[in-house]
């Protein structure tokens, strides 16, 4: 179930409708982190895929999702992500995603994998950690 965690304990991937950056230090930052660290933190997306059964959500993040990579934050710099709209060649229904349409279409981001991109604070480090 996907119920076995309390409400609020991860971040939702959408951001619950408000600034997604502020989501994600609404939070984390209670847990102790800082922004550089929820940034680190968010590269474990480097790891796995999303499975619409479990949360709604489609794809992996990485084309090697069983590698710890910088591949996520060099993504996230480097493709151009737009909402996704089709799924297997029929209309999405799934929460708002994004995808690599320019790419393959192959890959997935979420709001909140976004804004660390979109946050002038954070991309600082996603910056780094895409160079390293």
């Amino acid at each position: 179930s996907m119920n076995l965690l309390p409400d609020g304990l991860l971040p939702d991937g959408d951001g619950r409708g408000k600034n997604a950056a502020d989501h994600l230090r609404d939070i984390f930052y209670r847990m102790g982190f800082n922004d550089k660290e929820i940034v680190c933190l968010s590269g474990a997306h480097s790891l796995g895929r999303c499975h619409t059964d479990r949360s709604g959500f489609w794809g992996p993040w990485t084309r090697s999702p069983t590698t710890l990579s910088n591949d996520y934050y060099r993504l996230l710099l480097e493709e151009t992500w737009s909402k996704k709209t089709t799924h297997e060649g029929k209309p999405w229904n799934g929460p708002v995603q994004y995808e690599n349409a320019n790419s393959g279409s192959d890959l997935m981001m979420l709001e909140t994998d976004l804004a660390l991109v979109k946050d002038d604070k954070m991309k600082q480090y996603v910056e780094h950690y895409a160079a390293d």
